[in-house]
């Protein structure tokens, strides 16, 4: 039977890991800014940690509106670091960044060919995943420094980062004002919600990007832990990801996780194709204000993350482009050593006329919410 942590306050963990001195945390703090490096050229970036009254602990950052750490507690109450990621911005420049935490978009996934239509008017973007854009380019939303504020109230603690993206970046149109806001509360929750609004017609598509690894960052692989996917059907592509435009059924397929199964269970029949493992869409099940997208599970700590979204989509994939990277406290980021599970609308929507579409018009505003649930069994 999964129960929620409720556990007594037994320590924070240290920024790179490890455990400090107990300490008493009162809801009403309000997180304060610290160092996190500075970028190439030159600006200062900060982070912030936030923990709750069990003890969880989340660092974020403003270099790409960052998760940079999460710890959260197993079923004997240690905590671990359950995100990739490195321990200054210097790791988020260099070329072993594989999105490890931040805020993706403007288009979060894939854009056929890195175009698109408006009004008749083609829009051209990079194609920087070859022949496709991914994830909203060259120096996407990932990318940027983003201003941000604390806040705090009786039960969580909260930063909000804002950024605005200016008409052209990145081939795109409009000036587009976007805010992230990460929040932890009592009942270890944590919490993303997202806005945008834009003076042009432009598509908005926006995903936060952690990897996952329930055992700890940089602990094996990700292949034994158990996975549940709430949907019935999924987006098949062609030989470079991009929808072919059909919402096909799971069943019977490697892509059936209706019920929980290890994520390798069934890993051979995807792997050998251009993703080298899963890295799909799937059309979730229900409606509504939020959904529960899936449950996570790793046997041997019992720790347990739920997702719930307002989004239509999840795309799930298994780090198979992870090669060794040296993460933070010096741990080595293995092939299929953490996962993604991105709540977002489908890949390459712009084309796609009988997808959800992700215009967001200049009267209207961009609003999506995803909830990072945990607990134990």
């Amino acid at each position: 039977m999964n129960v929620s942590i409720w556990l007594m306050v037994f320590g924070t963990c240290s920024l790179i890991g490890g455990c400090a001195t107990p300490v008493t945390v009162e809801g009403r703090q309000t997180p304060v800014a610290q160092q996190f490096g500075t970028t190439q050229d030159g600006v200062a970036v900060s982070s912030y940690t936030l923990i709750n009254a069990n003890g969880v602990v989340a660092r974020v950052a403003e270099f790409g509106a960052t998760l940079v750490e999460l710890h959260v507690p197993d079923r004997d109450g240690v905590l671990a670091d359950v995100v990739l990621g490195f321990d200054s911005v210097a790791g988020y420049e260099s070329e072993a960044n594989q999105y490890f935490g931040c805020t993706a978009g403007r288009v979060a996934n894939r854009i056929a060919k890195g175009r698109f239509e408006i009004g008749g008017k083609q829009y051209d973007l990079a194609t920087n995943n070859e022949p496709n854009h991914l994830h909203g380019g060259v120096r996407g939303l990932d990318k940027v420094v983003w201003t941000s504020a604390a806040s705090s109230t009786p039960m969580s603690q909260s930063v909000r980062f804002e950024y605005r993206s200016p008409d052209g970046e990145e081939g795109y149109p409009g000036n587009l004002d976007v805010a992230v806001t990460y929040t932890l509360d009592n009942s270890n929750q944590l919490t993303i919600h997202y806005e945008a609004k834009t003076d042009q017609t432009t598509p908005v598509n926006l995903t936060h990007h952690s990897y996952f690894n329930l055992a700890g960052a940089g602990v094996g692989t990700v292949l034994d832990h158990e996975l549940k996917i709430f949907a019935s059907r999924y987006t098949p592509t062609d030989d470079t990801l991009i929808p072919t435009g059909q919402l096909a059924n799971v069943n019977g397929t490697a892509l059936d996780f209706r019920e929980p199964k290890p994520v390798g269970l069934h890993l051979d029949d995807v792997a050998e194709s251009a993703a080298l493992g899963y890295d799909h869409n799937f059309v979730l099940d229900g409606d509504g204000d939020t959904r529960l997208a899936c449950r996570l599970r790793e046997p041997a700590s019992g720790r347990v993350m739920e997702i719930h979204t307002s989004e239509p989509g999840l795309q799930f994939y298994t780090g198979n482009f992870l090669n060794g990277q040296i993460g933070k406290d010096g741990k080595t980021y293995v092939q299929r050593g953490a996962l993604c599970l991105e709540t977002q609308h489908f890949p390459d929507s712009p084309n796609q006329p009988d997808f959800p579409d992700i215009w967001l018009e200049p009267n209207e505003t961009y609003l999506q919410t995803t909830v990072h649930k945990f607990s134990v069994d």
